[in-house]
């Protein structure tokens, strides 16, 4: 049974824009075995719109580049590159294009959409096409959504200015052998059923071969890694995607001499213990057992 998948950007399908100006290319879905998690990058025209509609499960975006406007019943809010945020399962949403360009973001998918349901999506009435406005971090009436910048992944820059422009402690970093990790959609912004967050490699930075009791997917943004998923390696640059589902045993290590730097998600939420298997302390235990 296969229990990953890696898509390369240069071999990736390009599908059509629709009559509306928005196409979606999957990434990670139904089809390759997922359970909870579906994957893509999303585009829409400046002229385009996704009319309203209700998921049965949650979505999660990161804008990765371009201008769009999310409409929800609670307002109208102009999102940039570098904004997130949660749609929590049957909240009323639509999309219109903004600006000069076409917009990009990648979306998470949790549980995944079902094709005989489907695709567990239903049209509901126009929303108000109200003005829209910017997200504000601070502002507990947008504490859905949030904003990510670079910058926010080196450690040495987290100053008192930077940290204010949160309400919570999502700027927080956790900073490990040569891995930097930022936190962006979770529990705190009312997701139920997923993550989504940023990591960065510095140029030595290695995670040891491991697996998970859920599923997690990798959007790379910058720099090369090599990944190995059950004893299979593979050199992964920028708008390639991986996916890894429960009990793969995965590992990463930067390839290149820069920073290295990916959007991951994972479905379910990984649980309080016990998220972690490392395959060197299974061998530790099994040469001290043998000594």
């Amino acid at each position: 049974m296969t229990r990953h998948l890696v898509r390369r950007a240069a071999e990736l399908p390009e599908p059509p824009f629709g009559q509306l100006g928005y196409r979606r290319t999957e990434l990670v879905g139904e089809g390759d075995g997922s359970v909870h998690t579906g994957f893509g990058v999303c585009e829409l025209r400046p002229d385009g719109r996704v009319p309203a509609h209700v998921h049965s499960y949650e979505e999660s975006f990161h804008i990765l580049d371009g201008t769009v406007v999310l409409d929800v019943p609670e307002g109208s809010h102009l999102l940039e590159e570098g904004d997130y945020g949660i749609l929590p399962t049957g909240v009323p949403h639509a999309w219109r294009g903004a600006g000069d360009t076409v917009a990009r973001w990648a979306d998470m998918l949790a549980p995944v959409p079902r094709a005989r349901y489907g695709h567990d999506t239903q049209a509901v009435r126009d929303l108000p096409a109200r003005h829209p406005v910017r997200i504000d971090v601070r502002d507990p009436r947008t504490r859905s959504f949030g904003h990510f910048e670079p910058a926010q992944m080196d450690p040495s820059k987290q100053s008192q200015d930077l940290l204010a422009v949160s309400a919570s402690m999502r700027t927080a970093l956790l900073v490990y052998s040569g891995i930097t990790v930022k936190m962006m959609v979770d529990g705190d912004l009312g997701a139920v059923a997923s993550t989504m967050f940023m990591v960065q490699y510095a140029p030595d930075g290695v995670a040891g071969t491991h697996d998970h009791p859920f599923e997690e997917t990798y959007y790379f943004l910058e720099g090369e890694a090599d990944a190995v998923f059950d004893g299979e390696t593979y050199r992964l640059g920028p708008g390639d995607c991986a996916w890894a589902g429960a009990g793969c045993v995965h590992g990463f290590a930067n390839a290149g001499q820069g920073k290295l730097r990916w959007l991951e998600t994972q479905a379910p939420q990984p649980p309080s213990r016990h998220s972690y298997r490392f395959t060197r302390d299974w061998e530790y235990l099994r040469e001290a057992l043998e000594s």
